[in-house]
């Protein structure tokens, strides 16, 4: 299983020279990739562009592999965005998976956008299907409810290709893998749901004609690698609690905490159910000893 670190503002906030050894360090312990995640304004006007993160993540190293998870792709335009891909795959081909997701946490995250939160579904389905026109280089027209574009060309098209892997746990959000992904990418999923799931996605990609998907499909686990385990705890609560607004006691089973071996035992249940890469977020008390925990992790999942 390829194991990558999910790295925040925090992580980008240190000085350069800092976060270049630190993804050095985390490379050659192990550490696949790295991935960052995408709010435009969030709760309290949090955010961060997640695709700007990830072109800053990719700069610290020639090795560094990039995952975007989740973006959200409904907030913005298809054109805008094509451009942004393109232009990541001409410095950096080859190195950024662009992970797909609806949101809706925080529904005045949309309002504040110009985006009806009740169309968001909708709207990245059809994002979707333009980008995958956009991305071929080709002169592509485009009309739906919620945008529109004529004669739109982005040159020179990313080669290879930037996958694509979709997020969220709704059957909506399973049959969108199915039809427009390379993958799926779960949260908030138990390892013996994750196997059903995977294969949900695989059998609507069939009935939408899809049948040689080169499939990736991931998980992103929130932990907390440390020795003292009621610590481990506390900590992992607050930062939750404080994210997403609501007790820890509903994330509790998705999120191991403790030791390295014990969070690694947890996490290599997702292997065992089909899972091919890990986004890791480790809480810690500075974005060094975060991502050193998932070096340990790396070590005791070898």
């Amino acid at each position: 299983m390829n194991l990558g670190a999910l790295v925040d503002s925090s992580f980008l906030a240190l000085p350069l020279a800092e976060r270049q050894a630190l993804v050095r360090e985390a490379i050659d312990a192990g550490v696949t990739h790295f991935a960052t995640a995408d709010h435009v304004s969030f709760h309290t006007g949090l955010g961060f562009d997640g695709l700007i993160f990830a072109s800053f993540i990719a700069s610290l190293d020639d090795r560094a592999q990039v995952v975007v998870g989740v973006y959200l792709l409904a907030l913005r335009h298809p054109v805008l965005v094509a451009r942004q891909l393109a232009s990541f795959a001409e410095v950096a081909p080859g190195r950024l998976t662009l992970g797909v997701g609806i949101g809706g946490e925080d529904p005045h995250e949309f309002e504040v956008c110009g985006v009806n939160p009740k169309v968001r579904a909708r709207r990245t389905d059809e994002m979707l299907k333009a980008l995958s026109l956009l991305m071929t280089g080709e002169s592509v027209s485009y009309k739906c409810e919620d945008f529109a574009f004529h004669e739109a060309r982005m040159r020179p098209a990313p080669s290879p290709r930037v996958p694509i892997v979709i997020g969220g746990r709704s059957e909506a959000a399973l049959r969108r893998a199915g039809r427009f992904s390379d993958g799926w990418l779960g949260i908030w999923t138990r390892p013996d749901q994750f196997r059903g799931k995977v294969r949900a996605v695989e059998s609507h990609a069939c009935e939408a004609g899809r049948e040689s998907v080169d499939w990736r499909h991931g998980y992103q686990p929130w932990v907390c690698v440390d020795e003292n385990e009621s610590r481990a705890r506390e900590r992992l609560a607050r930062r939750m609690q404080s994210v997403y607004r609501m007790p820890f006691e509903r994330f509790e089973a998705y999120a191991p905490f403790g030791s390295a071996e014990r969070v690694a035992d947890a996490l290599r249940a997702y292997a065992e159910q089909g899972c091919a890469y890990l986004n890791v977020m480790n809480v810690a008390d500075s974005p060094a000893e975060s991502l050193k925990g998932i070096m340990r992790l790396c070590e005791k999942m070898a």
